[in-house]
């Protein structure tokens, strides 16, 4: 019997992002970023990103490997907001995709009832 995928929480607390084990809540990885501050986390369904301290930093989302940081230079220290339009465009294939399958089963009865 085929094992269930591990499906990951993205914690960001005190300048680390934690995952967690869904499942049972044990922890995964541990990625330490610079920083002491508010942590901010954004896992968009293919890019872990986090941002503390002025800084954006990617991180693998299944080891905790730092992937890239930008110290978005000049615009001091402050708490850092992430969006991604990848999560968007999820969003709209996934609705696109909905509303195709309810026309054909809307077609579908239409034909076996006339």
């Amino acid at each position: 019997m085929p094992r269930d995928p591990q499906v990951l929480v993205y914690v960001g607390i005190k300048a680390s992002v934690i995952a967690l084990d869904q499942r049972n809540g044990m922890e995964v990885w541990r990625a330490k970023l610079k920083g002491s501050d508010f942590v901010t986390v954004l896992w968009d369904g293919e890019a872990l990103l986090a941002a503390n301290a002025g800084e954006v930093f990617r991180l693998d989302p299944q080891s905790g490997a730092l992937m890239w940081r930008n110290e978005l230079k000049g615009l001091g220290r402050g708490i850092v907001s992430l969006a991604s339009s990848r999560a968007a465009e999820a969003a709209s294939v996934t609705s696109m995709a909905q509303a195709k399958k309810k026309r054909e089963q809307e077609q579908a009865a239409a034909a076996a009832a006339g």
